[in-house]
Order: C-alpha cells, then structure tokens, then sequence
C-alpha cells in the first residue's frame, strides 16, 4: 500500500481509503470482517458519518472493525446540520458517534457534514467553529475537516477561509471541475480527501471507449482510481466497498507505486476532451427545451444518451433513463410520451433535432 502525508498534520494515510457507505448492511458479521480484511491489506483510513447505514450501524461497525487495533487506524466522520442545526445537537451527534465507534476521539472530523458557502457563512463560521475548537482543545478530535458538494467556487472560498486542514469532495474522471480547488487546498497544506473515484458508480461499468486507453490498464474501474490517485495534490481516494473482491481489487490498484506517466494522462485528457466536444453535439444540458407540454424529461434523457453514445457507458444510461416514467420524483416521462409539437426544437439555443434524437434515446435505453 502506497501511504501520503495528511497535509501539515504529520499524519501518513493509505492512497485507498475505506468508505463505510456501502457496506452490506444487514449483515453485521460480514461488514465488521470486510472492514478488519481492509485493514489487514494496509487500509489505515477509514470514512464514515453520523447517518450511513441508518441507526448508526455504519459507525457501530465500524467500531467492532477497530476494536483492539486503533493506533493502527485513522477515523473519520461527519457531522450532519440536518433536521437540528443547534448547538447542542451538533456536541450531541459528535458524543454520539464517538460513542458508537468506541473511541476516546476522531482523527478527521468532517465538523459539517456536506457544507456549503451558505451553510458556512450562516452557521459554520459565527457560530460552530468555536465548538470544533474546543472540541479539538478537549481532546475529541484531531483535525478539524469538511466534506462538501457545493460549486468549484464556493469550494475554493472555503479552502481559502484557511479554517480547516482537509476536504473530503467529489472529484473523477468525468467530474473534473474540483481540480483548481483541490491545488489550491494542497498549496495551502491542507488533505485533500476525493470521494466518488468511479463517478458514483459509472465508471464501475464496461465502456468500450475507455477500456485499453491506457496499454496494461484493462477495466475502467482500474483506470478510475488509478487517474484519481496520479494527481499528486490527491491525499487519499475513498472506495464505498461492499465485497472482499472490491478490496483487493482496489488494494492492489492503490499499491501501485508506479503513476500514470505523462503521456497516457495526456492521452486521457485527449480523449476526455474529444468525448466532450462530441457531447455538446448532442445536449449541452442548458434546461432551455423545459419545460415540455408533455412532461418530458429531455435533458435527463439526452444526459442518459450521452453517457451512451460518448462515453459507451451503457448499462449506467439504462439505469439513469429507467428513473424516467411515472414514478419519477418529478414528474418526469420517458422520450416515448413526446407528441412531435417541436416547441423544444424552437426553444434550443444550440437547434439540435431534439424530436429524432428523443426517438434514438428511446429506442437505446428502453427497457
């Protein structure tokens, strides 16, 4: 296992850190066991929250995982403003988790659970920052961090608010927007912490654009992490791992102590590039075809398309475009309700035939 420095707080963690998100639940035996065998394979940086598993089971497995070995690992967790932003309930949630994990104190406290450039500016600042000092004063946690998925350009008002030493963000090959703030973080001394390495599973899936784009890489999953972890200012990758062959799989990936060298980057970056300039063929995503008389969810659907067509990731746009149809949260319908009225054909700045590629849509992804 490949380890890097934390930032300025003189701490190594493992390149491949485990995210307590996805572990199988319903089975405590097997989730306790899947957490010791990362550990047991150099894992020294597991991530979880207040929420994960509901009633606590994330943080409660996580603490049998550690019981008897924890000098031996790092813990993080994040505490939620949700549904109770008071004081009080933010020191409640904090004993709470240090209570389910067994622990005396948490090394990387995600102090707001997602915070945001509003959240920060109305309660973070004015308010619970003096409450993470103390807690930090008290012992009960050692570095004071946050996750986030707010705009590149909140985020990097947060870094440089200078108030935190590490960011947990969303940060893959096909959600590269984070890159200035996650330099920025690194130049200040700060980890940087990325979640989502396969883009929230779509790049867990075959993709016949992206498979062999790097000679010796075969599976994109591989190449997902590995990209992830060849940007130097990248601390730690967080994996959600459900299975022993998901650990050894990543395990390995992160062993390699060998980065992608500059030219398969660059080779990479051409074919994201090339991939992006063939998707704005198609749908940019601007919203200005909405909304539709029928209730069509077009940019879902061209978006669904694109991942497709562009990026050959399938089965992930079957999945997204199955969230069309009448039970979709917002209303929204698959292409086939379209009635050919074309006010989106008039509406679409970039004048895309939005009626044929809405007929292709659904011809590809319907199930």
């Amino acid at each position: 296992m490949v380890y890097r420095e934390y930032g300025k707080t003189g701490k190594k963690v493992s390149a491949l850190g485990f995210g307590a998100m996805r572990l199988p639940f319903d089975d405590a035996e097997a989730s306790v066991e899947l957490l010791k065998y990362g550990i047991e394979l150099g894992i020294n940086y597991i991530d979880t929250a207040y929420g994960y598993g509901g009633e606590g089971r994330s943080e409660i497995y996580v603490g049998r995982a550690i019981a008897g070995q924890r000098d031996k690992v790092y813990i993080a967790t994040k505490n939620p403003l949700w549904g109770d932003d008071s004081t009080e309930g933010w020191w409640k949630r904090l004993e709470t988790s240090l209570e389910r994990m067994q622990t005396d104190h948490i090394d990387f406290y995600k102090v707001v659970h997602s915070l945001s450039w509003d959240v920060f500016t109305k309660d973070y600042e004015p308010r619970l920052h003096k409450e993470a000092l103390k807690a930090k004063e008290q012992g009960l946690i050692s570095h004071i961090c946050f996750s986030v998925h707010d705009s590149p350009e909140n985020v990097m008002k947060l870094v440089e608010t200078g108030l935190f030493e590490g960011m947990l963000l969303q940060y893959n090959l096909l959600d590269r927007a984070n890159e200035e703030a996650i330099a920025r973080a690194h130049e200040l001394g700060m980890g940087v912490e990325v979640m989502g390495p396969v883009g929230g599973g779509r790049l867990g899936m075959a993709s016949e654009h992206l498979e062999n784009l790097v000679p010796g890489v075969r599976r994109v999953p591989e190449l997902a992490l590995r990209f992830v972890l060849a940007n130097p200012n990248v601390t730690v990758a967080f994996s959600g791992m459900s299975t022993k062959e998901q650990v050894t799989e990543n395990v390995a990936t992160a062993s390699n102590e060998q980065p992608l060298s500059e030219a398969e980057l660059e080779a990479i970056q051409e074919q994201l590039e090339r991939n992006r300039e063939l998707a704005k063929l198609y749908c940019t995503g601007c919203g200005y075809c909405m909304p539709c008389p029928q209730n069509v969810g077009i940019p879902q659907a061209s978006a669904a398309m694109n991942m497709h067509r562009v990026w050959g990731l399938t089965a992930h746009a079957k999945h997204q475009y199955a969230h069309l149809g009448p039970e979709n949260r917002e209303g929204l319908l698959q292409a086939d309700a379209c009635v050919e009225c074309g006010q989106c054909e008039e509406k679409c700045p970039q004048k895309i035939p939005i009626i044929q590629q809405l007929k292709e849509t659904h011809a590809a992804l319907a199930e």
